[in-house]
């Protein structure tokens, strides 16, 4: 086993054991509760979590950001939460868990939720978690912490995009843009736009996302609204990019019987919706799921 990857399974272990909050909701993953609709070639999937309602139903407004102190940040982490060293990273247990094993990757220092300057670090951390897959929350699409910029690691096949495109590549994946060391597909007929880079070196990974990055710019100096995940796997990268066009849909903030609390961000749009409040989770239908990812995903 990867020396990082047996690492962080004993942070795990060990923060089940001593940390309450995790040991708590790590517990209560076992009673989750969820559904399916099925679109045919594929699923989309309903996960009923309370615990998440901390990250659902989080503000991430510039004044509660600038008011509130950064949970990121190891001055106000809890004493409880502990470490281990991942070069410019440090990896903790998340707390607040939708993978059986889930993980925040936070940069060692307190800047920005960027993913243009740290795009090569979640490929090399994605080799070096090559049991698991690397994923980002920008900061306008998800992200808890956008004052801080930090990855999250989860279990490598639970999100199903990542299982969808291995299945489904030569029926639904449209060639783009190819080279010696890369390619660039467009993974068509999912319900939202999805890209994925194959690429066997980091340098043309990065050259691939440079341009698609490039396309998505709306705003000067501003991120275009990403979501991002990378596996590694028998010496190739595959790396999805989920390009949105909002943050959350008209239903989070809708009144009486109208409203579901979902706050589309990654894992959401890789094919698990997550609802903290049990009647919202019994009332989603197939027709909501469509809604909420057009609203969301940018054609």
């Amino acid at each position: 086993m990867n020396k990082l990857n047996s690492k962080i399974t004993e942070l795990l272990h060990e923060q089940v054991s001593n940390w309450e909050l995790a040991r708590a909701n790590y517990a209560g993953l076992k009673t989750v509760r969820t559904k399916s609709f099925d679109f045919g070639d594929f699923e989309v999937k309903v996960q009923f979590n309370p615990a998440r309602i901390v990250s659902s139903g989080a503000k991430v407004d510039a004044k509660t950001i600038a008011e509130r102190k950064c949970f990121l940040c190891a001055k106000n982490r809890p004493v409880a939460q502990t470490s281990i060293d991942a070069g410019d990273y440090l990896i903790l247990v998340n707390p607040f868990p939708i993978f059986p094993e889930h993980f925040t990757i936070p940069r060692k220092e307190h800047v920005d939720q960027q993913i243009k300057t740290y795009f090569a670090d979640m490929l090399e951390l994605a080799e070096a978690l090559d049991d698991y897959l690397i994923f980002y929350n920008g900061p306008r699409c998800g992200a808890s912490a956008p004052d801080h910029m930090h990855f999250q690691a989860g279990t490598k096949d639970f999100l199903p995009l990542v299982n969808d495109y291995k299945r489904l590549k030569d029926t639904h994946a449209q060639l783009l843009v190819e080279s010696d060391n890369f390619q660039l597909f467009n993974f068509n007929n999912y319900l939202r736009t999805v890209y994925c880079i194959e690429s066997t070196d980091v340098e043309s990974a990065k050259d691939a996302f440079g341009k698609l990055y490039i396309h998505f710019v709306t705003e000067e100096n501003v991120e275009p609204m990403l979501n991002i995940v990378s596996t590694f796997e028998d010496g190739k990268w595959f790396t999805f990019i989920l390009p949105r066009k909002s943050f959350r849909p008209w239903q989070y903030t809708a009144e009486g019987e109208q409203q579901l609390l979902v706050s589309p961000a990654t894992v959401e749009m890789c094919g698990i919706f997550i609802t903290p409040i049990e009647a919202h989770f019994e009332k989603i239908t197939k027709e909501d799921v469509v809604s909420i990812l057009e609203q969301v995903s940018k054609i």
